[in-house]
């Protein structure tokens, strides 16, 4: 089959199509005909081997963590998916493939197209998780820095869902985008602090970083302490005495079907930018530079 691997760490020019095996599920496992896969920005910190000591990485490595497609086999034990039923789920094996192997997957609604289907595992278990890290509920403001990306897109539209109020920062080109989602939205960088005070005078409850460039500081100093701040990007959070909330503890097949049929019947907003499996090294490009609407999603099959 086609993917596309890395045999050494470093930027996205290390990544490369190549003909490797179909891979065989093993028990209670399924195997997907990939059609279109999820890219996040810590697919760039892996390959990078910036996080090798959180996600060791085995050469050559197919990066990828979700997926959408159809299932075409079945390990031993697996009795709750049939060949040719359309899922979304998180990949055991990489998921920028033409196949991928998975052991967590959930539903794909008919109304949900591929594209946007690939753009919800890692997002939507992300964005929930955090949220429950910081005890987010009705009636809190909640700061989030780098709100327009893939996460960041859905932890304002499921803090909003909780009865909390939003203030999301990003680049002037996406204000309008944070306020279409439900956020009370500001532009990030210098003068943060006087613009967030400005906005929420009685302060902010919470803060979720999703953008990993410099916010902290500020964070501390809304918040009167590192006190409910959270992030998922910014590697200095251990030295600052910030929780930095890494891979899943367990994810959920049924909150992905639940959040499924919420993108279905549009209760769920998600914008995706799609590149084809072999532009995959482009699109890692884009997205280590940051500034990304949504989310970004490899077209496979």
């Amino acid at each position: 089959m086609k993917a596309i691997v890395f045999d050494r760490f470093g930027g996205p020019e290390v990544l490369h199509e190549a003909d490797i095996e179909i891979p065989q599920p093993g028990p209670g496992q399924v195997r997907v005909r990939v059609k279109a896969a999820g890219l996040n920005a810590l697919d760039g910190k892996i390959r990078s081997g910036k996080l090798e000591a959180v996600y060791p990485t085995t050469f050559p490595a197919v990066p990828g963590r979700e997926f959408a497609g159809v299932v075409d086999a079945l390990g031993e034990g697996v009795t709750d998916v049939q060949v040719s039923d359309e899922v979304l789920g998180w990949s055991d094996t990489g998921s920028y493939a033409e196949y991928a192997l998975a052991t967590i997957v959930a539903p794909k609604p008919a109304a949900l197209g591929w594209q946007h289907a690939a753009a919800l595992p890692v997002a939507g278990e992300t964005a929930e998780r955090v949220l429950n890290l910081l005890g987010v509920a009705a009636g809190e403001t909640v700061l989030m820095h780098g709100a327009s990306g893939g996460v960041g897109t859905l932890a304002v539209q499921l803090a909003t869902a909780r009865g909390a109020r939003v203030i999301g920062t990003a680049g002037p080109g996406n204000q309008d985008y944070l306020t279409s989602l439900g956020a009370t939205a500001t532009v990030y960088g210098e003068g943060l602090v006087e613009r967030v005070r400005a906005l929420a005078p009685d302060g902010v409850d919470a803060v979720f970083d999703l953008a990993g460039k410099g916010a902290l500081e500020d964070s501390i100093i809304l918040r009167g302490g590192t006190d409910r701040i959270v992030t998922i990007a910014d590697f200095r959070a251990q030295r600052l005495g910030i929780t930095f909330a890494t891979g899943p503890a367990e994810v959920s097949p049924v909150r992905l079907t639940a959040l499924a049929q919420d993108a279905a019947t549009g209760k769920v907003v998600t914008t995706v930018t799609t590149y084809p499996l072999d532009q995959a090294a482009t699109a890692q490009q884009v997205s280590d530079a940051g500034h990304v609407r949504g989310k970004l999603v490899l077209t496979v099959g």
